[in-house]
């Protein structure tokens, strides 16, 4: 932590350290002054992007733990940026509280606010670059709904990176409440994800529409149909792809023959969804299709269409109003729509569309 002494020599705005509600000012001034270049040129900048960067993502995580995980940086890394920070501000900025993160002081709250600002200025003339150049470069940061990330995203991925080698593009797995909150906050780009529960300040840019089915065991009743229909799977029990959103879509078609399923296991994972299934614990279903007819442990299974009005999810992508603008973010929706077209339908075939 900063001690007070300090022999390098300081801008005459450092002199208003003598209270805490002094070096606040001080603080705002300086974090603001960053942003203006007419002021940066006659005042050294006092931190580096990376140090804002590391501050932020402490600052909205509550921990030097998960803020690691989030940037991809050593926890002593983040650490000793916060406390240069810090000392060079001469400020705290978090109150540490042992078993329980960290949180924002007083200053710390205004300092984010700030650093939030340099930093999404910072991205912008990044942008900028790009579209002025009008090569497709630099960061993309992808999120991919983590039910089909396994199926889709590695083979899009490694095209988009071969066509524009300039860009760094990284991924992340998650739910759709996730990738929505990880867009709002701008950790993540453009997410691959199904038409669930769009809020109003996203964009959805839809690809290809899948109809629903139900995954059976080889030995399941139903097995051999050429497509069952709700009041038929009723009979039977059920496994549940249970993550938000999805569920509720899925529950939502034994609603409209007002009855519920009868539920025996839920999970997260659609792989032990399918395991599940093929060891007979139940019918699942889904709409993403896999490239095989074994589960991962090697069993058999059975795909047959569902009958009647249930509703497609629509497979797309959600970005932020705006983002089509960003040079590569078009491009990547450009290939990725193109990808999807070109494979026809994501996954293995089913007996036939009803």
């Amino acid at each position: 932590m900063f001690n007070g002494r300090s022999t390098r020599p300081r801008h005459r705005l450092t002199a208003c350290r003598a209270t805490p509600s002094r070096s606040l000012q001080c603080a705002n001034i300086g974090l603001e002054a960053a942003a203006q270049h007419s002021i940066v040129a006659a005042m050294p900048l006092r931190f580096t992007l990376r140090q804002l960067e590391y501050f932020v993502a402490v600052g909205e995580e509550g921990s030097i733990a998960q803020a690691s995980e989030r940037v991809n940086v050593s926890s002593p890394s983040i650490s000793a940026a916060i406390s240069q920070l810090e000392g060079e501000f001469g400020l705290p900025l978090f109150v540490r509280k042992h078993a329980h993160g960290l949180s924002l002081t007083q200053a710390g709250l205004q300092f984010l606010s700030k650093a939030q600002r340099v930093l999404a200025e910072a991205e912008a003339l990044n942008r900028l670059a790009d579209n002025i150049s009008g090569k497709v470069q630099g960061p993309l940061k992808i999120g991919c709904l983590l039910t089909f990330a396994q199926v889709l995203l590695p083979a899009i991925r490694r095209k988009f990176e071969q066509s524009h080698p300039d860009t760094r593009v990284s991924q992340i797995e998650a739910d759709q409440l996730e990738l929505i909150e990880k867009l709002r906050r701008a950790e993540i780009d453009v997410a691959l994800s199904y038409d669930l529960e769009i809020p109003p300040d996203l964009d959805f840019v839809p690809l290809r529409a899948l109809s629903p089915y139900a995954m059976m065991a080889a030995d399941h009743p139903l097995a051999d149909r050429d497509a069952v229909s709700v009041a038929q799977l009723l009979e039977h029990p059920m496994v549940l792809l249970d993550l938000p959103f999805s569920s509720d879509y899925f529950l939502s078609f034994f609603d409209q023959a007002g009855r519920r399923p009868q539920i025996v296991e839920r999970t997260r994972d659609m792989a032990v969804m399918r395991s599940l299934v093929a060891n007979g614990f139940g019918f699942g279903i889904a709409n993403i299709r896999p490239h095989t007819d074994l589960s991962p442990d090697g069993r058999p299974l059975r795909f047959v269409p569902l009958k009647g009005p249930q509703r497609p999810m629509r497979l797309g992508l959600i970005l932020p109003q705006g983002a089509r603008s960003i040079l590569t973010v078009s491009a990547f929706i450009d290939h990725t729509a193109q990808t999807i077209a070109t494979w026809g339908y994501p996954g293995r075939a089913i007996k036939q569309e009803v």
